[in-house]
């Protein structure tokens, strides 16, 4: 799924996944808000920001994207598939924002479901991991609605030099749909 692709979730509203660019770093800085990372440690400086951003576009192991509303083409957040070393093996690692006033309207579920058949497209890895914070009921919600498997929890570090208790979310990329 490298062009722009599009999932439809049953009771949910479509979402596209369009590739990470440039132009982009403004949603970036609104997902950088204290409500928006208060499970993340917190927001980041506008030094730390521009780095994701240019991680983001050079991305070769994995991919960024746009979250798009399929029906109104609104930008509603981002979400993406990077890889990462857990538990001694190569995986998949993704993590999502939708911004404050698209939330509740199963987005996040559905770009979840649109990102696993992104990485499962690209082949590499068999697994793709979700790391939320146990206390954020949200994300959870979302990897259970989205079909990934809960393993337990686990002590993560993210950003780095921040320690948080995460729920370690997994998909096998193997089984389909």
């Amino acid at each position: 799924m490298d062009g722009v692709g599009e999932w439809t979730g049953s009771g949910a509203e479509q979402v596209r996944l369009v590739p990470w660019s440039e132009r982009d770093l403004w949603l970036l800085r609104r997902t950088n808000s204290p409500e928006m990372t208060a499970h993340l440690g917190g927001p980041e400086s506008e030094e730390r920001l521009l780095g994701r951003h240019r991680r983001y576009t050079e991305l070769e192991a994995g991919r960024m994207y746009r979250v798009v509303s399929a029906d109104g083409d609104e930008t509603v957040g981002s979400i993406g598939y990077w890889q990462r070393t857990w538990r001694g093996a190569e995986v998949w690692e993704t993590g999502w924002a939708v911004l404050p006033e698209f939330q509740g309207r199963g987005l996040a579920a559905s770009a979840a479901r649109a990102v696993t058949r992104a990485a499962r497209a690209a082949g590499r890895h068999r697994y793709l991991h979700a790391f939320p914070d146990t206390g954020h009921a949200a994300s959870n919600a979302v990897c259970r609605r989205a079909g990934f498997t809960l393993l337990g929890q686990a002590d993560f570090e993210y950003p780095k030099g921040h320690w948080i208790r995460s729920n370690d979310w997994r998909v096998d990329l193997e089984k389909g749909d």
